[in-house]
């Protein structure tokens, strides 16, 4: 297998490719397809809710610690300047042409933004409740998946829900559920989508491979991911430019975390100094005590010796802390960049099973940062009490909405309460479910059980606490 550019940046949409119209576009337009790609995900609804969704600290008071869009506005920035040098190193060997290399860097930007749209509220935690519902509700009732038991994608069509996965819940978003003018979500181009798809591996089939260990799709998407890779000829390797992305999104929620930690109060810069050379092994300790120096070293010589902007207490902490975050992604750009390169062919041939930061110089730099974010961040008391919150208020919101969703026929004929809760459902994920339900050759409960974490996962962490306090405490 080899793949090629020519194909990867394949810039045809998911409507022209299903037999419908191409998008309008004016003689005077100077955009390519993957900028319009951008614009649309900028305009776009799942990007705008991800301001009140969690990135670490849910139902964040402060507005400088990020929620998901401060971070995916990271991510995306990261990987345009990470996509712009390696795609530049490619053109300057002849590997790619420049408007290849141009198409490469929009298309990674794109992909950094729009990579988390599929998360719930309440971040990861807010996946594994959608995850343990199912699971509640499977130890409950045995046959609450009987329609499954006899479908041939039996064991996919469970594992699509005991085992949810925000990354599939992407692809669903991108090219189905965000109704524009038609059922094909925001209709990006199969270039863009494909390097959208973080994994590849459909939920019955992960792997130990970085690119197969998640759900990368639901089988509701089967025919989508089909196009995709047929259109781009990735078949079920991974699209190169995913490699950049991932990078990108490992670096960044492994540097700002800790960050975010220290303007919160729950980790001080002493703290890092002591915790992240200790959960290194031994041959990176002073490696991490280096990087650890030059922050503060930077900080104390440009600002401190000033004295009308000395800092001192948690400022001046949380001032090394940024500028820690500064060294650390320079220093894994640029380790990622050559790892790429040294894995091109490799990734070229769709063998590459690993992932670029792990595989390069920056791996145990920020191991050693995901490390403290765990052990110090993470599991604060204050981060762990709201995620107990965001589990009961998803748990209690799918109980409620599976009572409307369970009960919808397609003569329209439900009890009075019912129909009242399936109206509150939003109705564009409505209109998807009544015409999988019309349409397509999966078990009629599949779809009501993806109408419901449709509806979830669309939420914000406001809406959702909103929401359920109306439904539950009147």
């Amino acid at each position: 297998m080899k793949l090629d550019w020519n194909k990867l940046l394949c810039n045809r949409r998911l409507r022209e490719l299903n037999g419908g119209s191409p998008s309008a576009r004016d003689e005077q337009e100077l955009r390519s397809e993957f900028d319009r790609d951008y614009d649309r995900a900028v305009f776009s609804t799942p990007v705008r809710r991800l301001q009140d969704k969690t990135q670490v600290f849910p139902l964040e008071p402060n507005d400088a610690v990020r929620t998901r869009l401060t971070h995916s506005l990271e991510v995306s920035t990261l990987t345009r300047g990470l996509a712009r040098a390696v795609a530049q190193k490619l053109a300057s060997t002849e590997r790619i042409t420049q408007e290849q290399a141009l198409s490469i860097e929009v298309i990674a930007t794109t992909c950094g933004l729009i990579h988390d749209v599929g998360n719930p509220p309440f971040g990861h935690a807010g996946e594994k409740a959608i995850s343990s519902w199912f699971q509640q509700k499977l130890a409950l009732e045995p046959g609450f998946f009987q329609e499954f038991d006899n479908h041939q994608l039996g064991s996919q069509l469970r594992n699509d829900f005991l085992e949810f996965e925000g990354n599939a819940q992407t692809l669903r978003i991108i090219s189905k559920l965000q109704l524009l003018a038609d059922r094909h979500g925001l209709n990006l181009t199969v270039g863009t989508l494909s390097a959208a798809m973080k994994y590849t591996a459909a939920s019955n089939q992960t792997g130990k491979a970085a690119h197969t260990h998640k759900t990368g799709y639901f089988a509701s998407e089967q025919k989508v991911v089909d196009r995709i890779r047929e259109e781009t000829g990735t078949q079920a390797a991974r699209n190169p430019i995913a490699y950049l992305v991932e990078a990108c999104d490992d670096t960044i929620y492994a540097t700002v975390d800790l960050e975010d930690g220290v303007k919160k109060g729950v980790i001080t810069w002493k703290d890092l100094e002591q915790a992240l050379p200790d959960v290194a092994p031994e041959e990176a300790k002073d490696f991490i005590r280096e990087q650890l120096k030059t922050a503060a070293s930077y900080i104390d010589g440009h600002v401190q010796k000033e004295p009308e902007l000395a800092l001192k207490g948690r400022a001046l902490d949380e001032a090394k802390a940024q500028h820690f975050r500064t060294v650390v992604i320079g220093k894994t750009k640029t380790a990622v960049i050559e790892t790429f390169e040294a894995q091109y062919a490799s990734i070229m041939s769709g063998d590459y099973s690993g992932e670029l930061i792990a595989d390069s110089k920056a791996n145990k730099l920020i191991k050693a940062c995901k490390t403290v974010g765990r052990n110090h961040v993470y599991s604060s008391t204050q981060t762990l009490k709201l995620e107990i919150l965001g589990r009961r208020v998803i748990h209690d919101l799918m109980d409620i909405f599976w009572e409307g969703a369970s009960a919808y026929t397609p003569s329209g004929k439900m009890s009075g309460f019912n129909e009242k809760i399936y109206n509150l459902l939003s109705r564009n994920y409505r209109t998807v479910f009544e015409q999988a339900l019309r349409n397509s050759d999966l078990p009629a409960s599949y779809h009501r059980f993806q109408l419901v974490t449709d509806y979830v996962c669309g939420m914000t962490d406001t809406f959702a606490c909103k929401l359920h306090s109306e439904l539950t405490h009147g």
